[in-house]
């Protein structure tokens, strides 16, 4: 490998200009992008252009083709994650993917089968975690503080927040709505704190009841309700091998007070709320000696973006041939529990849920 690590841009949407090629860029000598590939070509061009990318290109599979480069990004949509993340990894490419994963947990698995036969990394992009409270609160339970971590209460919730651009409205090419979208994040960052437990089955239901009238205000634009195909509300119960358990909600519409984006785990020894950012994003709730207390940290890490930082811990890894930050099996355990809660809103059954990897 170059001393300078060679990237690739699949995919030159907002979240690659505004997320992936900022996180490179901040690291010069480090690491370098080279190629940038979209099948718009002008949005390719003013991609390029910003970061200064000489090569431009409408075929990933001349990214791919590249024996300069030694890692991509797969900033596509949710539907085009799953055949370019194999294809790089074959061709002996690292991989940090957007979330989710894939569109399903069949994609997930045969993505993580065959990085694991390439020896090469396959990360998933899920910056919550790289987020300053997110490391506080990990360390702080690694270290003992929280007891066991048996129950926990993930929320990404909006009240009016659907997304009136790109294809979130539709499940073809999205593979859900805030539960795959939002709903993703939530869950990642409790099952990190949790150390990842794995699922065993799930109560699940969704529903579109506001999502599709055209009746309701939407703070962030206007869109066509005739093509809203996904839910916009969807709750679950997840059971877990270790005996934990997780409630899962999120939703892009709701009639609720504000937009809750936070988990609360309980602790034999403490409980805690955790959001992503804000001024009281780490709250804990402990006993001692018969007396309770509510303790809010004030030194918790500061963190300028998650976004760079995950992209910042993708690079290392490779430079210095560590496991992947963000496993795909990560990935590959939240595409199964989304599979299980929409199988088990149809079937109106707690549903099973498999992450094994053949």
């Amino acid at each position: 490998m170059a001393k300078k690590l060679k990237v690739g841009i699949v995919g030159s949407g907002g979240i690659a200009v505004g997320c992936h090629m900022p996180g490179y860029a901040s690291m010069p000598d480090l690491c370098e992008i080279v190629s940038v590939c979209d099948v718009n070509e002008e949005a390719a061009k003013a991609a390029a252009e910003k970061f200064s990318v000489g090569s431009v290109t409408t075929s990933y599979h001349d990214v791919l083709n590249n024996p300069e480069i030694d890692a991509v990004s797969i900033t596509t949509p949710n539907a085009l994650h799953f055949q370019p993340t194999v294809d790089a990894l074959r061709a002996g490419k690292h991989v940090l993917c957007e979330k989710p994963l894939a569109m399903n947990a069949s994609e997930a698995k045969e993505m993580c089968k065959v990085a694991k036969e390439s020896g090469k990394i396959l990360q998933v992009a899920l910056q919550m975690r790289f987020s300053g409270p997110l490391k506080f609160a990990k360390e702080f339970i690694d270290a003992g503080h929280m007891g066991q971590i048996y129950y926990a209460k993930a929320q990404a919730l909006r009240r009016r927040g659907v997304p009136s651009w790109g294809v979130f409205i539709d499940k073809d090419k999205q593979g859900g709505g805030p539960l795959i979208d939002i709903g993703v994040h939530i869950l990642d960052a409790t099952l990190f704190l949790m150390g990842y437990p794995k699922p065993v089955s799930v109560f699940g239901q969704t529903w579109d009841h506001l999502g599709k009238n055209p009746a309701l205000f939407n703070n962030w634009g206007d869109y066509d309700r005739s093509k809203f195909t996904v839910e916009d509300f969807a709750a679950a119960l997840i059971k877990f091998e270790d005996g934990s358990a997780v409630t899962l909600e999120s939703s892009f519409m709701g009639n609720m007070d504000g937009d809750p984006f936070q988990t609360q785990v309980y602790g034999t020894k403490a409980g805690a709320i955790v959001k992503g950012w804000g001024d009281d994003a780490v709250r804990i709730f402990t006993e001692q000696d018969r007396q309770l207390f509510n303790l809010t940290p004030v030194n918790v890490p500061k963190v300028e973006s998650s976004h760079i930082a995950e992209v910042q811990a993708f690079v290392h890894a490779i430079l210095e041939g560590a496991p992947s930050p963000v496993p795909g099996e990560n990935g590959l355990t939240l595409n199964a529990i989304f599979d299980a809660i929409y199988k088990s809103s149809i079937t109106g059954r707690e549903e099973m849920v498999d992450v094994s990897v053949e």
